[in-house]
C-alpha cells in the first residue's frame, strides 16, 4: 500500500471508519454468540474487511451483491443498517429479514444486497442470475460475487463462470482467499494452480491482489467495474488476505499455529490503513476516534437489538410456499 497524494488519504480515511465498522460488528456479534443472545452458527471476516470496503467503494447503490456464510462485512459495506442487521442476528422483529435468515443469510434488496448463503458456493449462480437479468433488461448495473477459496472446489463454482462467459455477463467475481477452507489449508485441498487459472480456462480475466491492501483493491476494483459497465463481460478478482478468527465464532482454531495468527494480525488492513494515515498526518487521536465512533454505533445497534420484541409467531407461516408458484396462494 502506498500514499501518493492527497485524494489517497481521503480515500484511506473512509476506509478506516468503514472497516472499523465492520471489525466492531464482528467482534460484538461474536460476543452476542458466546452470551446466548444469538444462536446458529456466526461466521466472521475479522482480518478481511479491506476486500468488502475496497470493492464496495466503486458500487453505485442499484448496484447488486452475492455473499458467503461470511457476509456481515460485505453487507455494511454496501450500505444495510447495522441495528437491522443485528435485529436479525438475535432473531428479533425490525431484523433486515424479519429475524427468520439470521447471520448466514442476511439479505437487503434495498441496498442491492441479494443475500448471504450458508450453502458454499451457492452465491456464484445467483449473481450470474442477477446479471443475465440485467443484460436481458439492458441496464448498466454490476453484480458483485463474493466467495471464498474453498467454493473454487464446488460445482456450481464452474457452472456459473461458465455462464458468466458465454453469455458475457455483467458480473465481478471476488474470491476472498483466506487460506483455509472451514479447518483445513486450503493448498491441501485445491489441485492446479488455483482459482484464477480455472477462471482464465473459462476465458474470463483473472487479477490478482493483496486484499489487505484497502487502497490496492479500491483502484483495481475500480477499474475492473468500469470495464465490466462499459460491456466487457465477466471479471475475476483473486484477493489473498487471512482469517483471523476461526471458521465460526465458536471455533478457536486449535489447527493453526498461534505464531501466525499473531503475525497475521499485525498485518490487518486495519492496523495498514492507519499506519499511513499516521505517516500522512493523521494523529492518534482522530484515529482513535474513528474506533470510538464505530464501537458506538454497533453498541447502540446491539442495545436496539435486545429491546425489539420476537416475531409473532404466526410470521412462521408467511413469505413461505408450500406448492406451485407464489401468484397461487
Amino acid at each position: 500500500m502506498t500514499l501518493t497524494n492527497r485524494h489517497d488519504l481521503e480515500r484511506l480515511g473512509k476506509h478506516h471508519r468503514n472497516m472499523w465498522r465492520i471489525r466492531a460488528f464482528e467482534e460484538a456479534a461474536e460476543a452476542a454468540s458466546k452470551s446466548g443472545q444469538v444462536t446458529g452458527a456466526v461466521h466472521l471476516s475479522i482480518g478481511q474487511e479491506g476486500i468488502a470496503s475496497g470493492v464496495m467503494a466503486n458500487l453505485r447503490r442499484d448496484d447488486m451483491i452475492t455473499s458467503n456464510h461470511r457476509g456481515h462485512g460485505h453487507t455494511i459495506a454496501k450500505g444495510a443498517d447495522v441495528k437491522a442487521m443485528m435485529a436479525e442476528l438475535f432473531g428479533r422483529e425490525g431484523g433486515s429479514c424479519g429475524g427468520k435468515g439470521g447471520s448466514m443469510h442476511i439479505a437487503d434488496f434495498g441496498v442491492g444486497m441479494l443475500g448471504a448463503n450458508g450453502v458454499v458456493a451457492a452465491g456464484l449462480p445467483i449473481a450470474a442470475g442477477a446479471a443475465h437479468a440485467v443484460k436481458l433488461k439492458g441496464g448498466d448495473q454490476v453484480v458483485v460475487c463474493f466467495f471464498g477459496d474453498g467454493a473454487a472446489n464446488r460445482g456450481p463454482f464452474l457452472e456459473a463462470l461458465n455462464w458468466a462467459k458465454i453469455y458475457d455477463l455483467p458480473v465481478l467475481f471476488v474470491c476472498e482467499d483466506n487460506q483455509f477452507a472451514a479447518t483445513t489449508r486450503t493448498a491441501t485441498l485445491t489441485a492446479g494452480p488455483g482459482p484464477s487459472a480455472r477462471a482464465e480456462a473459462l476465458g474470463i480475466p483473472a487479477h490478482g491482489v493483496d486484499g489487505n491492501d484497502v487502497l490496492q483493491v479500491d483502484d483495481l476494483v475500480g477499474d475492473l467495474v468500469r470495464k465490466i459497465r462499459s460491456g466487457a463481460g465477466p471479471q475475476f478478482l483473486h484477493a489473498r488476505t487471512y482469517r483471523i478468527k476461526g471458521h465460526t465464532a465458536a471455533d478457536a482454531a486449535g489447527y493453526r499455529d498461534a505464531r501466525e495468527v499473531e503475525a497475521k494480525k499485525l498485518d490487518c488492513p486495519i492496523g495498514r490503513c492507519a499506519a499511513l494515515l499516521r505517516e500522512g498526518g493523521v494523529d492518534a487521536v482522530a484515529l482513535a476516534a474513528d474506533e470510538k465512533a464505530a464501537r458506538d454505533e454497533i453498541a447502540a445497534a446491539v442495545a436496539f437489538a435486545a429491546a425489539q420484541p420476537w416475531p409473532d409467531n404466526r410470521e412462521a407461516y408467511l413469505d413461505i410456499q408450500d406448492v406451485g408458484a407464489p401468484s397461487w396462494s
